[in-house]
Parts: C-alpha cells; sequence; structure tokens
C-alpha cells in the first residue's frame, strides 16, 4: 500500500510540474516574426545560400582548385576551369571557373566548401527562400551566385 501512495504521489507531483511550465508558458508574450513583411532576422554564424565573392577590383575570387567540390559530402559542386588570358581577365590567378555550380536539391548547407576554399571565394550568404516547384530551378549556376560588381569596379 506504501508503494502505491508514493508512486500517486511521485506522479501527481510530476503533473503539478508539467502544468506549471505549460501555464508559465501560455500566459507570456508570444514571439512572432512578421516574415512576409518584414525582414527575417538571422543569427551571425546563419548558413543560407551560397555566395562566390570578389575581390576589390570586381575579378572573382574562384580559381577553380576544387577543394570545395572535394571537400562536399553531398557532392553538389560541379566546376568546369579554364585558363585566364591577358586580354580576357576573370579572375587574378592563372585559372578560373567557367561552369561554378551548386545542386540544391542535394546541398546539406554543412559549410565544409567554405571551409575548405583557400582563397574565401565562397561563402554562406543570408539568402534563405529556395523553393521550386521544379528540382531542375534548384540548380544555381555561377551567374547566380556570384556577388554583384562593386561601384567601384563598375567604371
Amino acid at each position: 500500500m506504501g508503494n502505491i501512495l508514493k508512486e500517486i504521489t511521485n506522479s501527481a507531483t510530476a503533473l503539478a510540474k508539467g502544468f506549471s511550465i505549460t501555464f508559465k508558458t501560455m500566459l507570456r508574450p508570444t514571439v512572432t516574426e512578421n516574415y512576409p513583411h518584414q525582414p527575417p532576422t538571422f543569427e551571425d554564424r546563419y548558413r543560407g545560400l551560397h555566395v562566390l565573392r570578389r575581390d576589390e577590383n570586381g575579378l572573382e575570387k574562384c580559381v577553380a582548385c576544387f577543394l570545395c567540390a572535394a571537400a562536399c559530402p553531398s557532392n553538389c559542386i560541379y566546376i568546369e576551369a579554364a585558363e585566364n588570358t591577358a586580354a580576357h581577365r576573370i579572375s587574378a590567378a592563372e585559372r578560373y571557373a567557367k561552369v561554378y555550380n551548386i545542386d540544391y536539391n542535394r546541398c546539406i548547407f554543412c559549410g565544409y566548401c567554405v571551409e575548405a576554399c583557400p582563397c574565401d571565394a565562397i561563402t554562406h550568404g543570408h539568402g534563405f527562400e529556395i523553393s521550386a516547384y521544379d528540382t531542375n530551378a534548384l540548380i544555381y549556376r555561377k551567374e547566380q551566385l556570384l556577388e554583384p560588381l562593386p561601384a567601384s569596379a563598375k567604371k
């Protein structure tokens, strides 16, 4: 009989603790972001859509070293390299990425590509709206990933 009373008391205590937490939470004001009407807030380390960066002269930083593609566990990065010429310079190095695709159907936003890049050419941005009805629309090409030219390089 003593064990039964002890179990009933322990159960009632556990229920009272659970309900007290529930009632405290119910009385607090809700924390809601009004997303379509106000921009969302992101933490500093948020991993959004990738961005291919440019240097201060407006040239691409990517030198097509393939380290980001090699580090990617989901194998979602595809790169084709091409040689720079004096007349047609895309990056400051000898090579540049002629094709740079990221398949967001497969990307797990792990950040290994960002860590592997020796020239800080790829980084995570704050883009998050990547839903699509067609899976082919989730393959982002170099033109979609490149950050815009700085105002000083447009002249």
